[in-house]
């Protein structure tokens, strides 16, 4: 059996304040650029794309880049 462990409070704070800042930024991305691609181009095109690629699409979207 597994012990159920506690996560440190920080660690806790931390998490919640990315899970903010990624609800910030999906709040952000241009959801109608990115549901006006078809499907099989939403799914397949990110395995084939470059970097460079990939980025252009993120930017469109209005996705930041988050390092």
């Amino acid at each position: 059996m597994v012990e159920e462990i506690e996560p440190p409070p920080e660690l806790i704070q931390e998490w919640e304040k990315e899970d903010k800042e990624f609800r910030e930024i999906r709040r952000n991305a241009d959801w109608e650029f990115i549901k006006a691609q078809p499907p099989h181009i939403r799914a397949a095109k990110i395995a084939g794309m470059t970097v460079g690629e990939f980025n252009e699409h993120r930017y469109r979207a209005r996705i930041p880049n988050i390092t």
